[in-house]
């Protein structure tokens, strides 16, 4: 079998410029999550598995440079259950703002959390608070890949730096302290906490014919708590460490992305108010994002 490789004029020894500005073409984009959860002796407790579907417009606003994605489809399967969708995301429209940090002046870069309140599945089955806070990570998700680490930054190093193979950047989103508020469901106070965050190219490779560089990322030991109430007005705190890291796969051309993987570790316990028992729980999550179509 042979494949087709569309090499483009770039010189695949370096050094490399990431310092322009992504081609803005339409695109298509699928991204698959998978979690799997552990007790701490090993034994599996339950699995849950997101297919994101997601189109790309760029320049939709009269005001130019402003890019606005419309969900195809999220696709949510829990353990061993047939997949289900969640009707009220399909076909959402909304518009990505890298300036939005979740504060007063609107949600984190544009992305309503209110939108997923009261999600079903197309059986008509309201969905759990856990299973729709994970629907919104999932975009939280595609716009680390694909916005954060792999456009070039105004302020400290980023990809743009990047110059030779082997050569290694500490990211600025390193050791920052991040809010995971969510609506009501998750209380202020809560936070995630990056480790030291690093951006590595570490090669070159093909993907789908085109010509990318494998830019490997890694945030180090990072820290996570959450404060959740529940309806007697108690509340349960969650705080463990997280690892997590992956490889993203930027096309040489236009510097946009053409795949992206994440493999996270997530040790965590759990207290109740007035409760003397803790839970405790390992999970794992895997992505893999690809550009389709």
């Amino acid at each position: 079998m042979t494949t087709t490789v569309d090499w483009a004029p770039v010189d695949l020894r370096g050094p490399f410029d990431f310092s322009f500005d992504r081609k803005r073409v339409a695109q298509d984009f699928r991204m698959e999550t998978k979690y799997v959860h552990f007790q701490l002796n090993g034994r599996r407790v339950g699995k849950e598995s997101y297919a994101l579907n997601l189109h790309y417009d760029p320049e939709t606003s009269p005001a130019g440079n402003v890019d606005q994605y419309t969900v195809s489809e999220l696709q949510l399967q829990t353990n061993d259950s047939p997949p289900v969708t969640i009707p009220q995301l399909r076909n959402w429209t909304y518009t990505f703002n890298p300036t939005l940090s979740g504060d007063e002046r609107g949600p984190l870069w544009g992305i309503s959390q209110e939108k997923f309140i009261s999600l079903t599945d197309d059986q008509e089955k309201a969905l759990p608070f856990s299973i729709r806070y994970a629907a919104y990570v999932n975009f939280i998700d595609f716009h680390s890949f694909n916005d954060i680490f792999t456009r070039p930054m105004k302020f400290g190093k980023g990809i743009q730096d990047l110059k030779e193979i082997g050569q290694r950047i500490v990211h600025p989103a390193s050791f920052i302290e991040a809010s995971v508020k969510f609506v009501n469901e998750i209380k202020p106070g809560s936070t995630f906490q990056n480790g030291e965050v690093s951006l590595e190219l570490k090669g070159v490779s093909v993907v789908d014919g085109a010509p990318c560089a494998l830019v490997g990322y890694d945030a180090g030991d990072s820290k996570v708590k959450m404060v959740i109430p529940d309806p007697s007005g108690k509340e349960s705190v969650t705080e463990g460490v997280d690892q997590y890291k992956g490889d993203i796969y930027v096309n040489l051309v236009t510097l946009g992305v053409r795949k992206a993987t994440l493999d996270e570790h997530m040790v965590q316990e759990t207290s109740t108010q007035g409760s003397p028992s803790r839970i405790n729980e390992y999970t794992v999550r895997h992505i893999l994002l690809r550009s389709v179509g």
